[in-house]
């Protein structure tokens, strides 16, 4: 468990509700149907109300994953919940969102060009995306985890999530396009605590980071899962290569489908 340091960009945050936020369940996975209670993806939870956080570790929650980089937590921290025993897990899937980019390449602007920076992510991320399966799969009750918008970094490792409990193509696909139909929300939620923040990185939200273009939401999952098989024949192959191992992923799947922890 990581600690991470407070707010300290001196600003006032407005905290709401999450408006991505969703259990993983009723999905198909091999066995069966994916139950409430093991995973729940969200948008910046740091920003989250203290009575929204209340409720979730009330409903089960016992551990958060935050895969934002130390930047982004550096300037929100971990908001309310950090006021609660909850287990706190710091895995950041990209080291920086500058124009540069950090382990996974140059940051997209362009929904169209996001399916290669989702595969590079599994590739040189894989590690992180590893250790937070293994959380899941042994935490006590709940994860949850999130990144600033629920939808890339959240994205890939809910899909990660997906392909080691046997979900489909389709399956992982339709959890993805969800946060399309968020996007608004999020966008008008992230902008005034983040928009200074990727403004010093080089980003606009409103023009670039969350620019609506013609492309469909199902295709940068569905091009990340045909590039990591024609690179790697299997998608999971590059979390296997990092260190997933069978018992982690036979307990995921016991757990998925309603078994004890």
């Amino acid at each position: 468990m990581t600690t991470a340091p407070a707010i300290t960009m001196g600003r006032d945050i407005t905290l709401s509700a999450p408006v991505n936020l969703r259990h993983l369940s009723g999905i198909p996975i091999i066995g069966g149907v994916l139950h409430p209670g093991l995973a729940i993806r969200a948008d910046d939870l740091s920003t989250c109300t203290e009575e929204y956080a209340a409720t979730l570790v009330a409903d089960g929650l016992t551990d958060v994953i935050d895969l934002r980089s130390s930047t982004e937590v550096a300037h929100t921290g971990r908001g309310p919940l950090a006021e609660h025993s909850i287990a706190y897990h710091h895995l950041p899937l990209l080291t920086n969102i500058n124009r540069s980019g950090g382990t996974a390449g140059p940051v997209p602007t362009s929904r169209a060009e996001f399916g290669d920076m989702y595969a590079s992510m599994m590739e040189k991320a894989a590690a992180h995306i590893v250790t937070a399966l293994n959380i899941i799969a042994f935490a006590p009750g709940t994860t949850a985890f999130h990144c600033a918008a629920g939808a890339d970094r959240t994205g890939v490792l809910a899909a990660s999530l997906l392909l080691a409990l046997g979900a489909d193509d389709d399956a992982i696909i339709a959890d993805y396009c969800v946060t399309g139909t968020n996007i608004d929300a999020v966008h008008t939620r992230m902008n005034p605590v983040m928009g200074t923040l990727m403004a010093q990185m080089g980003f606009d939200l409103d023009e670039e980071a969350f620019r609506q273009d013609d492309t469909p939401w199902d295709r940068p999952m569905r091009h990340t899962l045909a590039l990591l098989r024609e690179r790697h024949g299997d998608a999971l192959a590059p979390l296997r290569a990092a260190g997933l191992t069978d018992v982690t992923v036979a307990r995921l799947r016991r757990r998925a489908l309603g078994g004890q922890p």
